[in-house]
């Protein structure tokens, strides 16, 4: 009885294992597999090789990036430069007046709040709606949506040229993850 429990432990194993390198050369060729760590997937969560889940999770990931590449930013340059004037001449508050970091949170008046989430939901409503070519992250709008208003060339044509620059973004993306988890 026990030999056959292991016998069956064994082949579950070896089953997801398997599985695991299938997912693995199933996705190794995609845009942001870089080296030196390739595929890297801890949590397996791409074990299913389902092509549907890997897109949706790089669209995330490509998003999450972009606002973490803004929030670093944010961050950083207030250290630097502030606006002149008031952010609120009603209220009497100045940009001066605004700490940085998250103690600008309980600083800002609701109604700055309010235009803040508004902002993000048209931008996420009028220009990052529908995909370009089933490519995840890609939704023609060019950098920093300025080709959904007409100001922007057709883009990078050169296969490669786009591959690296979108590797770049993937890269820079995660790298602004971190950092701004460290702030």
């Amino acid at each position: 009885s026990a030999a056959v429990l292991t016998k069956l432990a064994a082949g579950s194993r070896k089953t997801n294992s398997a599985q695991k390198t299938v997912a693995l050369r199933a996705f190794e060729n995609e845009t942001g597999v870089q080296p030196p760590v390739g595929f890297w997937d801890p949590l397996g969560l791409a074990a299913g090789g389902n092509m549907a889940d890997f897109k949706r999770r790089r669209e995330v990931e490509l998003k999450h990036g972009r606002v973490a590449m803004f929030a670093t930013i944010g961050y950083i340059l207030p250290e630097y430069w502030r606006f002149p004037g008031y952010l609120s001449k009603y209220l009497d508050i100045k940009f001066a007046d605004i700490p940085n970091g998250l103690g600008a949170v309980s600083k800002l008046p609701a109604l700055s709040w309010l235009q803040i989430v508004g902002f993000a939901g048209i931008i996420e409503v009028n220009v990052y709606n529908e995909q370009v070519n089933d490519e995840p992250g890609n939704y023609g709008a060019g950098f920093l949506g300025l080709r959904s208003v007409g100001v922007m060339n057709t883009g990078i044509t050169d296969p490669e040229v786009r591959k690296k620059k979108l590797n770049a973004e993937l890269a820079n993306g995660r790298l602004a993850m971190m950092a701004i988890i460290g702030m």
